[in-house]
């Protein structure tokens, strides 16, 4: 607990070192001058002694169970004293980290005593994230005016802010589903693929023998086949390489806030298709994995973990990601890749290994062109420093795309875009892939 004197005593204490300036010309005088301070210092503990201590107020907080990045929420306090008289206060809040952290500005509050003060505060997330925060420094000042009563006052709390979700609500998407197979819009599976087993029935002259279910035959003393309905719902498998690649900024934001930001769009499409969505984000090791399920659920799991994620200044794994991908997705599945190739040598592994999800799965690998390089690649040299800058830029840019065309030679589709695009062009890419019946 600390005191700290509030700007009236201060001044009252300018005051008497002023009134020190008479006893220049009467000596006598001089002897007052200790009395007024050891008075104007009781003052001051007298002042402090009366205000009560932080840990008596009763502080309740309402916060919203998750906020969206760049909206507006409002978080809800309750103040109340046990005192008689109303009771000033400053507080400084430590919010979670992607609500502001320490960034935040002091609040002043007049508590009235019974039944106290209802606060509201309009937060707008700093950026997409989960953080802890809750620590409360408060000062109360006293019914004198002359100090404060300094403390601090745990209150803690988690904050989630998720990435911005489309506006459509999800609550429209069965017609929209509905629409959209009346418009032709729904897979086609070769016989024998991605068939659901629908139920039992009795096996007639001209079906197929490998249909027949020879428990059921031999319990009912007669052939009985095994009757299935063609599978609408496919999987989408959205997997993050949060490894260093990602981490570069195009413009002052990190290229992995867009993949994010595609991500999202990406699950929302595959959710109004009524698809399965999972997701899967790793770096030098397995970060997070959502097995594809179907619908809201599985949208805000999917939605809970990019929020979650992180970029990460590590080289990433991919031989390890690959077999635990392997292991633990065995349906088909279309497998988005968010990452970045640089050359054919520095991204061997990368390549090598999104082959290997081929003929099982459906790979498509999204990289984010960076339009600074490319940039550079294209301006006029002025100086010979500018033009060795040209060369190595084109250089660069070759043996990016020489990598590209490696993976797409291997039976991996490549969607090359901007970060500023992606999110569209993957979406557009996933729709196309749906018509033509390759999901």
């Amino acid at each position: 607990m600390t005191v700290v004197p509030t700007r009236r005593w201060l001044i009252g204490a300018g005051l008497l070192a002023l009134a020190a300036l008479p006893a220049l010309r009467w000596p006598d005088a001089a002897g007052l001058l200790p009395a007024l301070d050891l008075l104007w210092l009781a003052a001051l503990a007298l002042d402090f002694a009366l205000t009560p201590a932080p840990r008596t107020l009763e502080i309740t907080r309402e916060a919203p169970a998750a906020f969206g990045a760049g909206r507006a929420a409002v978080v809800r306090y309750r103040w109340r004293h046990r005192g008689r008289r109303p009771l000033h206060l400053e507080v400084r809040e430590r919010l979670p980290d992607p609500l502001g952290g320490a960034a935040t500005p002091t609040r002043h509050l007049l508590v009235p005593p019974g039944e106290g003060l209802n606060e509201q505060l309009e937060l707008v997330p700093a950026r997409r994230g989960v953080g802890e925060g809750g620590a409360l420094a408060l000062r109360l000042r006293g019914p004198l005016g002359l100090a404060w009563r300094q403390g601090t006052v745990a209150l803690p709390w988690s904050a989630t802010v998720y990435p911005s979700v489309p506006d459509a609500p999800l609550r429209a998407l069965p017609l929209q589903v509905a629409r959209r197979r009346e418009a032709g819009l729904r897979t086609v599976r070769r016989p024998g693929e991605g068939r659901l087993f629908e139920g039992l029935r009795e096996w007639v002259p001209g079906d197929e023998t490998r249909i027949i279910d020879w428990k059921a035959t031999a319990r009912r003393g007669k052939p009985i086949a095994r009757q299935y309905e063609d599978e609408r719902r496919q999987q989408v498998l959205i997997v993050i390489d949060a490894g260093r690649l990602l981490t570069a900024e195009v413009d002052g934001v990190a290229r992995l806030e867009s993949v994010v930001t595609a991500a999202l769009q990406l699950a929302r499409a595959a959710v109004a298709h009524d698809d399965n969505i999972g997701l899967m984000v790793f770096a030098d090791e397995i970060e997070r994995y959502i097995a594809p399920a179907r619908g809201r659920r599985a949208f805000r799991a999917v939605l809970e973990g990019l929020a979650r994620t992180e970029g990460r200044l590590v080289e990433s794994d991919y031989p390890a990601a690959f077999r635990y991908l392997a292991a633990h997705n065995r349906k088909r599945a279309l497998t988005v890749l968010f990452t970045d190739v640089i050359d054919r040598t520095a991204s061997e592994a990368l390549v090598a290994h999104a082959a290997t999800l081929r003929p099982r799965h459906l790979p498509l690998a999204v990289t984010l062109r960076d339009p600074a390089l490319e940039k550079l690649a294209s301006v006029r040299p002025g100086t010979p420093a500018g033009a060795f800058e040209r060369a190595a830029a084109e250089e660069l840019l070759g043996a990016r795309e020489a990598a590209l065309a490696e993976m797409r030679g291997r039976g991996v589709l490549v969607l090359d875009v901007a970060p500023g695009g992606a999110a569209e062009a993957v979406v557009a890419r996933y729709h196309g892939l749906k018509q033509r019946g390759m999901v």
